[in-house]
Order: C-alpha cells, then sequence, then structure tokens
C-alpha cells in the first residue's frame, strides 16, 4: 500500500469550508477510483491559519498514476478546494506502508 501526503491551509475564519469540501466532494470522487484504499483528513493549528494534511491510500503507484498522471509527484487540486484555501503544496509526498497494526 502507497501513502499520499498532501498539505493545504486555509484562513481561521473559513476552517470549516475545506472539509465540508472534502466530505461532499473528494470523498466521493475518490470512492470511485480504481485502487483507492482510503483516505485521512487531519489539521492543526498555525498561527494565522489552518493546516490540513490529507493521506491518500492506495494499492500501488500504478493507481496512483491513474489517478494524477504521469508526474505523479504534482498534487492534484479539485477545482473547488482552491476556493476554500489560502494556499496548498504544488508537490506531493509517497511514502510504502511498511507496517500496518
Amino acid at each position: 500500500m502507497i501513502i499520499r501526503e498532501w498539505r493545504a491551509r486555509a484562513a481561521k475564519s473559513n476552517a470549516e469550508a475545506y472539509p465540508e469540501h472534502f466530505r461532499t466532494k473528494v470523498v466521493p470522487d475518490c470512492r470511485q477510483m480504481a485502487g483507492f484504499v482510503g483516505v485521512e483528513l487531519s489539521k492543526r493549528a498555525l498561527d494565522d491559519k489552518i493546516e490540513y494534511v490529507c493521506l491518500t491510500k492506495w494499492r500501488s503507484m500504478d493507481d496512483i498514476r491513474a489517478f494524477a498522471g504521469p508526474d505523479v509527484g504534482k498534487a492534484v487540486i479539485e477545482p473547488g478546494a482552491e476556493k476554500v484555501l489560502v494556499d496548498w503544496d504544488d508537490r506531493v509526498n509517497h511514502y510504502e506502508v511498511v507496517e500496518t497494526i
């Protein structure tokens, strides 16, 4: 299994907009993709922003390639997310799962 890590930030005054978008748009879309295993969304407070960490789980890099395209390190930003976030990472990180308990 491969974990794909992506980070983004929202204004504290609009902190619930991205989780709502995530639940109503991102999750349903991901569930339709071949090789998608699951996802976790976490958040933490920064000085004037909220940072979100999205960890999607995939069966293989081939499945991620089918989702992200040939440059698997490039972030895939759903257009609605751009409206509720103030900034985001353009690149993602991938991790091979070694052990799950």
